[in-house]
C-alpha cells in the first residue's frame, strides 16, 4: 500500500511489476554468470612518459556497467577475471586526459596496454544523469557539466549553489547570507523545475522545490549538471535539469579534516575518510557549518538584525562490496539538520512597506535519506540494476502567528535491465516506482485534523544508444509516467474550502533525443576535435501539496515544457583550449496559476493549467589549460523568459503583461575563473555577476508590484599554501571589492568577508 492507493489493484501499476520480473527473468537467462575471464593490465604515463600514481581507469562494457581501478605508484594498474567481451578502456586524471581505448578481453587470455595522458582543458570523466548508463562526458547526450572535488576544494566552495554560479545556464538567487533560501533556475525556468539527486535518491518535496542553501559541497566526489528537460530519463520534477551529488567513495585509504572561520561569525569544520581494501570500499563524511548573520543595523534604518544566525550539521556514508568483478552491492545514507532565523526583507524597500526586523521567526530542518542499490553484469553485454530507497524531510517553522510543520516523505524502488545488441547498438528498459506523501500544518480536513497528500509515481521506459565508431553517438529514450493522486477529504472550514477530491490519474508520455557528432575526432588531428551535438526532449513536473489542497479543481495536471537546444564543440591547440557554444529554445504550458475573476472564462475553477511562457538564449563557456598550472573558465548565458498570454485570451496574470520577463532571470549573466596551481601553493580568483531582473516587492510579493532589481559583479579570490606536517593553510575573501548588492530584491548579500582555515590530509 502507498497510503491510500493499492499497487496492486491497479492495473497499470500490476502491469510494470509485471514488466520488471520479466525484464529480469530475460536478463538473468540471457547470460550465464562470468566465473572465468581474462585480464586487462598496463602502465598509466604523463606527457613525459613517466609513471603516473593514483589514476582512475575505468572499464567501460557494451551494457554500460563500469570496473574501476587506481594505478599504483608505478603508475601499473590491472583487472582482473574479466568477462570476455569488448570494452572501452578510460583514464582520468585532473587537468589531463587519455585517449579512449578498445579492449578485447577472451577468456584465459591478458590484454596489455600503456595508455599516455595528454594535457588538456577537459578531464574526460563518466557521468551517470546523462543516461540510463554510465556515459562518457564527451559523448554526453545533454548539456552537460561536472564539477569534480578537486575542482571545488581548490576554488574553496562550500556549498554546491557557489559551485554552480560557474556553470552555463544555471541562475542563482539567494535571499541574503549563509543557510539564506537560495533558488536555481534552469536556462530560465521556475526554481522547482530542477532534480536534485544525492547519489541517486530524489531530495525535492512534493512538487520539486528545493533549497540549495544546505547542500554541503563536504565529502562529494563530483557534482554533475544536465541541463534542459530530462523527463525521459527521471520522470516528474526532472522539467528543467538535473543536478546530482555524488558522494565520495573507495580509492587509496586517506582521511582528512579541516577547520575555518571567518567574518559575520562564520566557521566550518569537516572530516572524512575514503578507501579501498579488497572487495570492500569505504567513504565517511561530516560537516557542521554556523554563522552569526548580518548583526549590524538594517540598511536605511536604525533597526539592528538579530535573527539571521545558521547552523547546520551533516553526515554522509557510503559503503560498497564487489565480491566479483560482475557484482555490485552499495549503500548510501545521509543525516542532515538545520536551522536558521528568518529576519525578512531589510534591504531595498521600493515602496516603503518596511515593517521593522522579524525576531521571531525561524525555520528548522531535518533530511534523512537511504538507499541500497545492487549492479550486476551478466558478461559483458548484459546488467541488471534494482536499487531502493528513502527520504524524508521534515520542515518546522516558528513566527509571530505561532508553530507550524510540514514534511515530504518518499519511498521508491528501481529495476533496470540493459543489453548491448551489437558493438554499436545498446539498450536499457526498466521501471520504477514511488509514493510520496506531504503534510502541513495547514491542509486540514472538516475536523480540522492535517491531512496528508498522497500520489503514487510510476514509470516504465526504455532507451536506445547508437555509437557508429567514433564520431557518432545518438542516444532516444520515452518514459511513459503514470502519476495517481489519492482521494483527498474536504475542507469547508479553510479560507479557501476545498471540496472533496477523488483520486486522480494522469499518464504522460515523455520522450527524448540526442545527436553527438564528430566531425573531427583527437586521434585524427593531434588532440583536437570539433563535435556537434543537439537535443529535444519534454519535461513535467506535477503539482505541489499546496496546489493540490487549495484548489477546487480535482483535475489539475502537471506543469510542462518542450526544449530544443543545439552547439557546437572545439578544442584548439591541443586540446589547451575548448569552447562551447549551444542555442536553446523552450517553451514551458499547462502552468498552474490563480484563475480569479479575470480570467472566468478561462476556467471554472479556481486554479487551472492555463498559463504559458517561453524561454530562449544561448550559452557559450570556455576553459584553457597550460603546462604551468595556470588555468582559466569564461562562461556567459544569454536569456530571453517571458510570460505569454493565459489561455483563450490576449492578457497575462496580474500583475504581469504578456511579454513581462519571467522574474528573477537575467538577460545577461556571465563568470570568469582563474587558477594558477603549483606543487606547494595554488591561487584563484573569480568574478560572477547578473544584469539587472525583474523582480516582486519584498514585502507583500507581487501583491506589492513588480520592480527591477540592480545587477551587479562581485570579486573573489583565496589561496592555498602547504605548510608541511602541519597541513595546508587556506583563505579567500568573498565580495573583494565590497560592493553593496542584492541577488534578490529586499535581502542584501554579505559585505566583504575574509575566511582562513588550515586543512590536514592522511593517507595517499
Amino acid at each position: 500500500m502507498c497510503g491510500r492507493v493499492s499497487l496492486l489493484s491497479n492495473p497499470v501499476i500490476r502491469l510494470r511489476l509485471t514488466l520488471i520480473l520479466l525484464v529480469l527473468l530475460v536478463a538473468s537467462a540471457s547470460q550465464a554468470w562470468a566465473a572465468s575471464g581474462g585480464r586487462v593490465d598496463g602502465t598509466v604515463l604523463d606527457p613525459g612518459a613517466r609513471p603516473v600514481p593514483h589514476a582512475r581507469v575505468t572499464l567501460l562494457s557494451a551494457a554500460g556497467t563500469a570496473r574501476e581501478a587506481r594505478s599504483n605508484a608505478q603508475g601499473r594498474f590491472v583487472f582482473e577475471a574479466v568477462a570476455t567481451g569488448e570494452y572501452d578502456l578510460f583514464v582520468t586524471h585532473d587537468g589531463f586526459r587519455g585517449e579512449r581505448t578498445r579492449v578485447a578481453v577472451r577468456d584465459g587470455g591478458a590484454a596489455t596496454m600503456d595508455v599516455s595522458l595528454r594535457l588538456s582543458a577537459f578531464t574526460e570523466t563518466l557521468v551517470v544523469s546523462a543516461a540510463l548508463v554510465e556515459t562518457p562526458l564527451s559523448e554526453a547526450p545533454a548539456g552537460t557539466v561536472v564539477i569534480p572535488a578537486a575542482d571545488a576544494a581548490a576554488r574553496q566552495f562550500p556549498t554546491v549553489a557557489d559551485a554552480l554560479r560557474l556553470v552555463p545556464g544555471m541562475g542563482i538567487a539567494a535571499n541574503g547570507g549563509a543557510g539564506s533560501v537560495t533558488s536555481v533556475f534552469p536556462r530560465g525556468g521556475e526554481s522547482d523545475f530542477t532534480l536534485v539527486l544525492v547519489d541517486g535518491v530524489k531530495l525535492n518535496s512534493f512538487g520539486g522545490g528545493f533549497d540549495f542553501g544546505h547542500l554541503t559541497a563536504a565529502g562529494l566526489s563530483s557534482v554533475e549538471v544536465v541541463r534542459g528537460p530530462q523527463s525521459a530519463l527521471f520522470g516528474a520534477d526532472a522539467i528543467g535539469g538535473v543536478i546530482q551529488v555524488r558522494t565520495a567513495l573507495g580509492g587509496p585509504p586517506r582521511a582528512g579534516a579541516s577547520v575555518e572561520a571567518g567574518g559575520y561569525g562564520y566557521t566550518r569544520a569537516t572530516a572524512g575518510t575514503t578507501g579501498a581494501r579488497g572487495a570492500f570500499q569505504w567513504g565517511a563524511h561530516a560537516e557542521q557549518v554556523r554563522s552569526d548573520g548580518w548583526t549590524d543595523a538594517a540598511p536605511g534604518s536604525a533597526m539592528r538584525v538579530s535573527n539571521d544566525d545558521y547552523e547546520n550539521q551533516m553526515v554522509a556514508l557510503a559503503a560498497a562490496w564487489r565480491p566479483s568483478g560482475a557484482t555490485t552491492l552499495r549503500l548510501d545514507a545521509r543525516y542532515g539538520e538545520n536551522d536558521r532565523g528568518n529576519p525578512g526583507p531589510f534591504g531595498s524597500n521600493p515602496i516603503g512597506a518596511f515593517s521593522g526586523i522579524d525576531v521571531v521567526a525561524r525555520s528548522a530542518n531535518t533530511m534523512k535519506m537511504g538507499t541500497i542499490a545492487l549492479t550486476h553484469a551478466h558478461g559483458s553485454q548484459t546488467a541488471v540494476r534494482l536499487r531502493a530507497s528513502a527520504m524524508r524531510l521534515d520542515s518546522d517553522f516558528t513566527s509571530a502567528w505561532g508553530a507550524s510543520m510540514s514534511n515530504t516523505h518518499r519511498w521508491s524502488g528501481h529495476a533496470q535491465v540493459d543489453r548491448g545488441v551489437t558493438s554499436w547498438l545498446a539498450v536499457s528498459a526498466g521501471a520504477d516506482t514511488a509514493c510520496e506523501s506531504a503534510e502541513s500544518t495547514y491542509i486540514t480536513d472538516a475536523s480540522s485534523s492535517r491531512t496528508p497528500v498522497i500520489r503514487q509515481v510510476s514509470g516504465v521506459f526504455g532507451e536506445g544508444r547508437l555509437r557508429a565508431g567514433s564520431r557518432l553517438a545518438v542516444t532516444g529514450g520515452v518514459r511513459l509516467e503514470h502519476i495517481e493522486r489519492s482521494a483527498l477529504a474536504a475542507d469547508p472550514l479553510a479560507f479557501t474550502p476545498r471540496p472533496a477530491m477523488p483520486r486522480d490519474t494522469v499518464v504522460s508520455p515523455n520522450p527524448r533525443l540526442a545527436i553527438s557528432y564528430h566531425v573531427r575526432t583527437s586521434e585524427e588531428s593531434g588532440g583536437n576535435w570539433s563535435r556537434l551535438h543537439a537535443s529535444a526532449g519534454t519535461g513535467i513536473r506535477a503539482p505541489d501539496a499546496f496546489e493540490l489542497a487549495f484548489t477546487d479543481n480535482p483535475g489539475l495536471e502537471p506543469e510542462r515544457n518542450r526544449t530544443v537546444d543545439a552547439g557546437v564543440e572545439q578544442s584548439l591547440f591541443g586540446g589547451h583550449v575548448i569552447l562551447d557554444a549551444t542555442a536553446f529554445a523552450t517553451t514551458f504550458d499547462d502552468l498552474i496559476v490563480a484563475v480569479g475573476r479575470s480570467f472566468a472564462s478561462a476556467s471554472r475553477y479556481r486554479t487551472d493549467n492555463i498559463a504559458n511562457a517561453r524561454s530562449r538564449g544561448a550559452e557559450v563557456s570556455g576553459a584553457w589549460r597550460t603546462a604551468a598550472g595556470l588555468e582559466a573558465r569564461l562562461a556567459y548565458t544569454y536569456v530571453d523568459a517571458e510570460i505569454l498570454a493565459i489561455d483563450g485570451t490576449a492578457t497575462a496574470p496580474s500583475p504581469f503583461a504578456v511579454g513581462d520577463p519571467l522574474i528573477r532571470r537575467p538577460r545577461h549573466q556571465v563568470s570568469a575563473d582563474l587558477l594558477l596551481s603549483r606543487p606547494r601553493w595554488n591561487a584563484f580568483v573569480r568574478a560572477s555577476g547578473r544584469g539587472r531582473v525583474l523582480d516582486v516587492e519584498p514585502n507583500w510579493g507581487a501583491y506589492g508590484g513588480l520592480f527591477r532589481s540592480a545587477g551587479f559583479t562581485v570579486v573573489d579570490a583565496g589561496a592555498s599554501v602547504s605548510a608541511g606536517r602541519l597541513g595546508t593553510l587556506v583563505a579567500r575573501v568573498e565580495n573583494l571589492l565590497d560592493r553593496t548588492y542584492e541577488r534578490a530584491l529586499g535581502y542584501p548579500a554579505p559585505r566583504r568577508t575574509v575566511t582562513v582555515g588550515i586543512r590536514i590530509a592522511a593517507g595517499r
